[in-house]
């Protein structure tokens, strides 16, 4: 393992493939698990530890193949930014523009698709600017002519930088004192947004996990505009050299196995219906 950790493979699927054969034992022979006693740095977002996924799929991966996750819930755009300067090992993240770039810039291998949701936009009962029922783009068309409170995370996250694409769909380019912004993770934002009762958007399972706890409303859902996938990458051994490589793409490798999609598809918390919906091997 020593050799394969200094001498990567010019090709990551080989790569890969090298994991998934040295871990096919793990299970069975955790002593001989190369990765045993390693630590992975993995910045993810909010919605995804917030929602407490992580804590459902990570317990599996580490007494498989004694790797410690490490998490770092940020945004998507921090997340990409602790991959591109070294300080982390891997990715998990919801926004296949910012990642194309973060791929194409030469900083990321292994760009797997593993699960998706759906945005969607929530505001107070009375619906004062009368979105309901409609697609997203005539929504924030109305609630800008109607200036309705509504709170951006303004954070560069996945669900930031969705928002800003959906106003400029709308040829919008809100300001003012309605359009307000709170630098906040995605569950927090939503609270915010609950006591200032505006409008906002976030994705779906973070809004069925926090439903009880708010009075906003789901206002505008089913929008293909509003699919929401998430990634995985690996952060280049090329461009950083201390990077746990092997261990990143163990962990790729787990989250698009059978074993671990079957959980995504699982993940209720309580729910009537998912919270995340797996991409590689769809739910039974």
């Amino acid at each position: 393992m020593k050799k394969f950790l200094k001498t990567i493979p010019p090709s990551p699927f080989l790569a890969f493939l090298l994991v998934l054969y040295s871990l096919a034992g793990c299970a069975e022979k955790k002593a001989l698990c190369p990765c045993q006693g390693r630590t992975l740095k993995l910045s993810s977002t909010t919605s995804v530890q917030n929602t407490g996924l992580l804590d459902y799929i990570l317990p599996p991966f580490e007494k498989r193949t004694g790797i410690k996750v490490k998490v770092l819930a940020v945004g998507t755009g921090h997340a990409l930014k602790l991959a591109e300067n070294g300080d982390v090992d891997a990715v998990f993240v919801h926004d296949h523009v910012a990642e194309k770039a973060f791929m194409d810039a030469g900083f990321g291998v292994m760009h797997m698709n593993v699960m998706h949701n759906d945005f969607v936009l929530v505001g107070p009962p009375s619906d004062p600017a009368g979105t309901k029922g409609r697609d997203i783009v005539s929504a924030l068309k109305a609630i800008y002519t109607k200036q309705s409170k509504f709170l951006s995370r303004g954070d560069q996250s996945g669900t930031h930088k969705a928002e800003l694409r959906f106003w400029k769909a709308a040829g919008l380019s809100p300001s003012g004192d309605w359009y307000m912004e709170s630098g906040q993770g995605q569950r927090l934002n939503l609270n915010t947004a609950n006591e200032k009762r505006a409008y906002s958007l976030l994705d779906k399972a973070t809004y069925i996990t926090a439903a009880k706890d708010v009075e906003l409303k789901i206002m505008v859902q089913g929008d293909p505009l509003l699919h929401n996938p998430y990634s995985f990458m690996a952060v280049n051994p090329a461009r950083h050299t201390e990077t746990r490589f092997v261990e990143a793409m163990a962990f790729g490798a787990w989250l698009t196995s059978p074993e671990c999609q079957k959980l995504i598809g699982q993940y209720r918390k309580g729910s009537k219906e998912p919270l995340f919906y797996p991409d590689v091997f769809k739910a039974q």
